[in-house]
């Protein structure tokens, strides 16, 4: 049997965006099928730019300086970017996202974007603008 490009299968449904369910699997190499519920890998929903972060993060052994100059960004973008897609698998890193904001407030400031008083106050209220 001639082999194919693997596809990416899409996720959600195209009529209502809920969740698909895996239910059927086959062999290329002797064509038997299983169906039923199967779990689904948490990482295949992700994008294919969403992968390869994840994969540059764990070829480094969770060094985000390797992180940052494979993206090309400066280190609190990697860390959000990091952050976002521990996001989409679901983990809750809400004190490293809160932390990340607080370098890129100190970098807007050493940058001159904003003066030292709009960071305390932008600290006050939780967040940046």
């Amino acid at each position: 049997m001639a082999r194919t490009t693997a596809r990416r299968p899409p996720s959600n449904c195209p009529v209502c965006n809920s969740r698909l369910a895996l239910t059927r699997l086959s062999c290329p190499s002797c064509e038997t099928e299983l169906s039923g519920a199967f779990a689904q890998c948490e990482f295949c929903v992700l994008a294919d730019e969403d992968r390869d972060v994840l994969r540059v993060f764990l070829a480094s052994r969770g060094n985000m300086k390797d992180l940052e100059r494979h993206l090309g960004v400066s280190y609190p973008t990697a860390r959000a970017r990091f952050d976002t897609l521990l996001g989409k698998l679901g983990i809750d890193r809400a004190p490293a996202a809160a932390s990340a904001s607080r370098v890129e407030l100190m970098e807007q400031v050493a940058r001159g974007e904003i003066d030292i008083d709009e960071a305390m106050r932008r600290l006050a209220d939780g967040g940046e603008r």
